[in-house]
């Protein structure tokens, strides 16, 4: 990973688009399965990212919406102790197997069932856009020890380049933000502090049509419409674009990270 300043992000949203409880689970609910592929195929973070979101001297940090563990194996590499939470048993049968020694508990971000004042850092994501950020931040803070940190991040294309915007709309990966966008956090946090990060991931053709895959568009998409984004996507990258099979390419990210401090 490569470290950049980030410049102003044109045309795009103010803020993420606002989702319901029913729309949340309906469209969350696309990542209950295929945990396996999903961790092949989705990028890490950056480590000033998730350096940033730590507060100075923590020791235990639980990770919210863990998934297969991309976060959480980087903070257990760090030697915090670390707890994963994630309501789907396939996502966290992904993260048993690479990291057997870290607690996996089945469970959602609003009701963790893990003990009160138990960590120093909760952290989340690629996924706070998932969950109920009201209950998700009393939650959040019943687990928190007093001076504790929530810390927020996603990773999105970066569409300042133009050939990753196009990229984008033919993969329907549009959910970017301004850099001045901040998370939705209960009344229990500081307002968020924001981090930016620009990294380049290294890739080929075939690795973007498998990260096309794990995208929730296409994961609740009917098989005529997968068939037109891997087709679309097939034309782009080696007609339009001249991509030889299996030749490395850099697949330019933004990482938004946000930190707020327990009240």
């Amino acid at each position: 990973m490569s470290l950049r300043d980030h410049p102003p992000v044109p045309n795009l949203p103010g803020r993420a688009p606002g989702l319901d409880g029913a729309a949340r689970r309906e469209l969350g609910g696309a990542f209950r399965a295929g945990g396996e592929h999903y961790d092949a195929v989705r990028p890490g973070y950056p480590d000033a990212a998730v350096d940033f979101m730590l507060p100075a001297g923590a020791r235990d940090a639980a990770d919210l919406g863990a998934g297969t563990g991309i976060l959480t194996a980087l903070l257990a590499a760090r030697g915090l102790r670390a707890t994963a939470v994630d309501p789907s048993a396939d996502m966290l049968a992904q993260l048993r197997r690479k990291l057997p020694d870290v607690p996996a508990v089945e469970a959602t971000a609003e009701a963790t069932g893990l003990p009160d004042a138990a960590f120093d850092a909760v952290l989340c994501a690629q996924a706070w856009h998932w969950v109920d950020p009201d209950a998700a931040s009393a939650e959040a803070a019943r687990i928190l020890r007093p001076g504790g940190t929530l810390g927020l991040v996603w990773n999105q294309l970066d569409v300042t380049v133009p050939w990753v915007h196009r990229l984008s709309r033919i993969m329907h990966a549009g959910d970017v933000h301004r850099p001045h966008f901040r998370p939705a956090v209960g009344p229990q946090f500081a307002e968020p502090e924001p981090l930016g990060a620009r990294w380049d991931q290294r890739t080929t053709p075939e690795g973007l049509l498998e990260l096309a895959k794990s995208r929730s568009y296409y994961l609740r998409a009917n098989e005529a419409t997968r068939a037109k984004v891997l087709g679309n996507l097939r034309w782009y990258l080696f007609e339009h674009l001249g991509h030889a099979p299996r030749a490395e390419l850099a697949l330019p990210y933004f990482t938004h990270a946000w930190r707020a401090a327990r009240r």
